[in-house]
């Protein structure tokens, strides 16, 4: 992945070797209680002329007041965790965004600085907009992220559609990492217009099959466990797989509950609602449709 990569490091400004490695990082950084914090997508590269370290990055697509300690979070804990340095690389729809997510942010008092963040800022000023699939194909990596970028743009549908026709044929010689990016975009646009219009491409084509939605992946992977453990079992796996996926704190409560459900009827329903649930506990809301017992 480090050839594909390097376009990215490119306009970054951040020289990486050509033999670095790169391998995907859990993205989890939740401490014990629950306390829900995910950074989008986290990445060690292993340069072959110097230290690894640790690429988080995140797609910003507006000013969130209060993500700044986020993201000094995420790095002090990657740090923590793993004892390696860590780049932290925002991804931008606009210019006021990522003027605003350069930074720097700083924590401290009377004068002293205890922390700086400084993320590295990617966005439609420094990311080109790619609509050809073998310009895609040829910068795989570049090109997820530029359709993150330009998601609000009027070429964003052309730009899709470049890059599913690319991850197709990336996957074929490298199916963890088509899988991977694909993975990391949809989560990231998730239920925007983009993500909308990501969602509509991969259903009237076979590119990635079982693979056309995140509840898609999930199902199919319960169902195949279902055939051998009991299809309420494997149906249970695949709500956990979603919540897990999307991003969602799942009590111990909750996932009992979800595990020794055999009504069929039922789960399918949860299953259902997996997909689009701000929290949990809403799967077992009476009325879907109205705000459940989430906490912020």
């Amino acid at each position: 992945m480090a050839s594909i990569l390097a376009p990215v490091f490119g306009v970054l400004g951040v020289p990486l070797s050509a033999k670095a490695t790169v391998d995907a990082v859990t993205t989890d950084v939740t401490e014990a209680r629950p306390l829900e914090r995910r950074v989008d997508t986290v990445l060690r590269v292993g340069p072959s002329d110097g230290q690894d370290f640790l690429l988080a990055i995140e797609s910003q697509s507006g000013k969130v007041a209060g993500k700044e300690r986020s993201w000094a979070y995420y790095v002090a804990f990657l740090q923590a965790k793993y004892g390696l340095p860590v780049l932290l690389l925002v991804v931008c729809q606009d210019r006021l965004t990522a003027k605003w997510a350069a930074g720097p942010f700083d924590c401290g008092t009377h004068g002293w600085t205890a922390q700086r963040t400084r993320p590295l800022v990617v966005g439609p000023e420094n990311l080109p907009v790619i609509t050809d699939a073998r310009t895609a194909v040829n910068n795989l990596a570049l090109a997820v992220l530029s359709a993150l970028a330009h998601a609000r743009s009027a070429d964003c549908g052309a730009i899709l559609e470049a890059l599913t026709t690319a991850l197709h044929e990336t996957r074929e010689t490298d199916p963890e990492t088509a899988d991977y990016f694909y993975d990391f975009l949809e989560i990231s646009l998730g239920n925007s217009p983009a993500g909308m219009k990501l969602k509509e491409i991969m259903s009237f084509v076979s590119y990635f099959p079982g693979r056309g939605t995140v509840r898609e992946t999930a199902y199919q992977e319960g169902k195949a466990e279902g055939r051998d453990e009991g299809r309420a079992e494997g149906e249970a796996k695949g709500i956990l797989s979603v919540l897990e996926v999307r991003g969602i704190h799942v009590p111990d409560t909750v996932r009992e509950r979800i595990t020794s459900c055999t009504d069929l009827e039922r789960i399918d329903q949860w299953l259902e609602r997996s997909r689009t649930v701000a929290c949990a506990e809403d799967l077992f809301a009476e009325n879907p449709e109205v705000p459940g017992t989430c906490s912020g």
